[in-house]
């Protein structure tokens, strides 16, 4: 081989080594090493993130850095937050950058995706999870966020919390679950408040007991479509002894058979302690022709079976108000009084 040759071979492959996305080489954590993320303190910089959907407008970025400045706390956007790649917040390696680079700035404290929508797991290999293990901080946000927050621990046993994007609504429950959670570190627990209705009995805000009993695991979950489209990749933690929380919106009812059908099928729903169904907003197939199973008939067919404790309705999703949950940390179910309660604080 001629040296022009060999130092041609030598230059692709710095080139492919710079290329490569991060590996995280360390085996998954072990559901006992999960590690709690700092508790937030008033004027703390919070880290802002798109490592889904690109935020189009100028305004929408003034918004959402005044909810951050609303809550207390300093707003910091990440280099690329206002990137556009198609409908993605810029290039895959570019969002995790900008999680990466909030991981390792030592002024950041937490982590706030801007919005939902989808990319995050076209990132997750350029995620740093080492770093991530090494500076652990409190990241929120949810719907397509569900694939950062298991890829959070399933590769660095790291507790993150399922709430509010930066770009939502914040309605009164949502702020004050994230300043019990984050700020007071207290060990909460989560119920459906009751709907004001001139009615002799509640109508809205129920949940229905599946199979009653009480269970105590890791809280996991999130967005069913984004959950079961990791079903087979390292970024699925381990469901065994879980409680397993799920919610979807915009999802005909054979979608939610469909996914169910594939945990199910891949072993997810294996041995998991108990399961609550969030809200399923808009999930109505309108094609005529034909009819459909309800949503809560799927879940009799693929849930009760299980024989674990388990309820549905629970107010959490794609609704304009929802409380914080802490994915990772343990948690009691109680099926029949619908509730979720920590069992310590998520936050150290």
């Amino acid at each position: 081989m001629t040296p022009d040759r060999r130092a041609l071979l030598a230059g692709l492959a710095a080139c492919l080594v710079a290329a490569a996305p991060v590996r995280a080489e360390q085996a998954a954590p072990s559901p006992g090493s999960l590690v709690r993320p700092p508790r937030l303190r008033r004027g703390d910089v919070i880290g802002l993130v798109a490592p889904s959907g690109a935020t189009y407008e100028a305004d929408d970025r003034a918004i959402v850095d005044e909810v951050v400045r609303a809550l207390g706390f300093v707003p910091r956007h990440g280099r690329h937050s206002m990137d556009r790649y198609g409908y993605l917040a810029g290039q895959d390696r570019d969002r995790a950058a900008d999680v990466n680079a909030m991981f390792a700035d030592p002024e950041v404290k937490a982590l706030l995706c801007v919005r939902g929508g989808w990319g995050v797991a076209r990132m997750l290999p350029f995620v740093d999870f080492d770093l991530v293990r090494a500076n652990p901080k409190a990241v929120m946000g949810y719907s397509d966020i569900t694939g950062l927050h298991m890829a959070l621990q399933a590769r660095a046993g790291l507790i993150s919390f399922h709430g509010a994007n930066a770009a939502n609504a914040w309605g009164p429950l949502s702020v004050a679950s994230f300043n019990q959670l984050l700020v007071d570190g207290a060990a909460a627990e989560f119920r459906n408040v009751p709907a004001r209705e001139e009615r002799l009995v509640q109508r809205r805000a129920r949940t229905v007991t599946l199979t009653p009993g009480v269970a105590r695991g890791r809280l996991i979950g999130g967005n069913l479509t984004v959950f079961s489209a990791l079903a087979g990749t390292p970024y699925m933690p381990d469901t065994r002894g879980a409680i397993l929380v799920l919610e979807d919106i915009n999802e005909a009812e054979y979608r939610i058979d469909r996914m169910l059908t594939q945990l199910r099928l891949a072993g997810l729903l294996d041995g998991i302690a108990g399961f609550v169904f969030g809200q399923c907003t808009s999930c109505t197939d309108s094609g005529p022709g034909y009819g459909n199973f309800l949503v809560s008939e799927l879940l009799d067919q693929h849930i009760r079976p299980l024989g674990v404790p388990a309820f549905n309705g629970l107010m959490i999703g794609h609704i304009a108000d929802q409380p914080f949950l802490p994915l990772g940390a343990e948690v009691e179910l109680d099926a029949g009084a619908g509730t979720l309660r920590l069992l310590a604080p998520a936050v150290s």
